[in-house]
């Protein structure tokens, strides 16, 4: 049994609900979203217009909870260690199981995580640092009914690291692939004052650069702003762990 297996069974006991980022490096990981059948041909639409925030690697059957392509066995409605739910706009509170509010017609996305590229980055001299998940000014190109801000995750860099991180980063483009932007957050309307994710941030420090990527959480506002009858989503921090290896499905 892999690593990643045994991850995906402690979530499913309930023995694992925190975190996925920095744990189990060289397995992608995956965002996810799950929606009502009627929504999925204008979210799967969305996610072609927008392939930087939501890069899709797998789209199960509706009603099967089984991402047969990247994690056979896998059960998404209880391997992920906790799970946020959206209802016509509206936030619930965090569950870390979903199988009462899996339904008939449930399709699920699995959108690449940058996590991913967490422990590529470190090999190639990048240390792990402190990331914040922030809303931005930038708009998503709308599908359907679905519309919404693009956000973003944000890493302060050296101008060395930062380099390293756009050449090696852009290998991974079902993870997000390279930086969106970098420098000045003000340019893309970074709200750096109410991070999604981390705390909030006065002034960056003297010598670093902040480095922005498209993050997976862009989905989760993006059912604030549309409402869907439905979204059920990983926590942010929470993704999915696959089968997959990161080094296997980067470009050379």
């Amino acid at each position: 049994m892999t690593e990643a297996q045994k991850a995906r069974l402690a979530m499913r006991r309930g023995e694992w609900t925190g975190p996925t980022k920095h744990t189990l490096p060289g397995y992608v990981k995956c965002n996810l979203v799950v929606l009502p059948k009627a929504d999925a041909y204008d979210f799967i639409v969305f996610c072609l217009r927008n392939p930087k925030p939501c890069p899709v690697l797998e789209v199960t059957d509706p009603g099967d909870p089984e991402p047969r392509l990247s994690a056979p066995g896998a059960d998404l409605r209880t391997d992920l260690p906790r799970y946020s739910v959206y209802r016509n706009g509206l936030r619930e509170g965090d569950v870390t199981d979903v199988r009462q509010l899996w339904r008939e017609d449930s399709v699920a996305f699995l959108i690449g995580s940058g996590m991913t590229w967490d422990d590529p980055l470190e090999r190639a001299g990048v240390p792990k640092m402190k990331t914040w998940v922030l809303e931005t000014k930038l708009q998503t190109v709308p599908a359907g009914r679905f519309h919404g801000p693009v956000v973003v995750t944000m890493r302060c860099m050296t101008p060395a690291q930062a380099v390293i991180a756009c050449q090696l980063t852009a290998r991974f483009p079902m993870n997000h692939g390279s930086p969106l932007h970098f420098g000045d957050p003000a340019a893309i309307g970074a709200d750096l004052e109410h991070p999604i994710v981390g705390q909030p941030v006065k002034e960056i420090p003297a010598g670093l650069v902040p480095v922005f990527w498209a993050c997976g959480v862009t989905p989760q506002w993006v059912a604030l702003a549309s409402k869907p009858e439905l979204m059920i989503t990983h926590a942010p921090g929470h993704s999915f762990v696959t089968d997959l290896l990161a080094d296997q499905i980067c470009l050379p």
